[in-house]
């Protein structure tokens, strides 16, 4: 079965095309579920729409919603439209995330570290001069804030685990075996990994995570899904096949999709 749980639309900012568009990709493209994700609003922050290039305004959540339920249905004869966010990861409001995120009829939550001091992961900038232990010791915090989304409960999905090479392919070469903890923690919390193949787009021109964490993952039992990261229609789904064939080499025999928070397996 062909599906696509990460997709995004031009309520973020920085994605074209509105969802319509994109579902409308993924009938043409063959799928059999479309899952929506569009980045969550900064819901602690005081103003509506403090970054517009990076997500939506607080007050286009229930629109946003309202849009995907109505679309779930005017679609349900020709493909099935899941209501997702990929919410961010930020642990002093982490509690506030929570709250609304709850209040939705969500099928699947994706939460993803976007953010680690303060900084976008993708800023090139904050490597610049830092010695080996620094460069360790800010591996291991990114880290350890994906452990932290695993425990919190939040999310049955992370997003693109190791992210931070998007623009510093030199990321996966910092010395520090933190990533099999933080899988054996992501294992022990029973929450999904995605391979997204956004990461061609950047630097590092891969997929998120790399066929090694991936074979650690299986190894540990992680369970695994798919998302291309859409940010045009038509990216929708991009290279599912050669991530299906990828996944059964490294020995996966099922990936995960999700129906009102609850997750199911399909072979793959």
């Amino acid at each position: 079965m062909k599906f696509d749980l990460h997709t995004h639309h031009e309520r973020c900012g920085h994605a074209k095309g509105s969802i319509r568009e994109y579902v409308e990709a993924a009938i043409d493209g063959g799928l059999k579920v479309i899952g929506i994700s569009d980045h969550s609003p900064y819901f602690a922050h005081e103003e509506d729409r403090p970054n517009p290039r990076l997500t939506m305004a607080t007050s286009e959540f229930n629109t946003y919603v309202e849009e995907v339920l109505s679309l779930k249905k005017e679609y349900e004869d020709k493909i099935e439209v899941l209501l997702g966010m990929e919410s961010d990861f930020l642990p002093d409001v982490a509690h506030v995330y929570r709250r609304v995120l709850e209040s939705k009829p969500f099928d699947y939550i994706i939460g993803s570290v976007h953010d680690v001091e303060e900084i976008r992961i993708f800023d090139r900038n904050r490597w610049k001069g830092l010695n080996e232990q620094e460069q360790i010791e800010l591996k291991e915090l990114y880290y350890d804030l994906i452990e932290q989304s695993a425990r919190s409960g939040m999310f049955d999905i992370l997003g693109h685990i190791d992210a931070m090479k998007g623009n510093y392919p030199e990321f996966s070469n910092i010395p520090t075996h933190r990533i099999d903890t933080s899988l054996k923690v992501i294992s022990e919390c029973d929450v999904v990994i995605e391979i997204n193949t956004s990461g061609k787009s950047k630097d590092v021109g891969g997929w998120y995570p790399s066929d090694e964490i991936l074979e650690k993952a299986l190894f540990y039992g992680v369970k695994v899904t798919f998302g291309s990261d859409a940010h045009v229609p038509a990216s929708v789904a991009d290279e599912f096949e050669r991530v299906s064939k990828r996944l059964k080499e490294i020995g996966f025999k099922e990936w995960a999709c999700f129906r009102k928070r609850q997750r199911y397996m399909i072979e793959l």
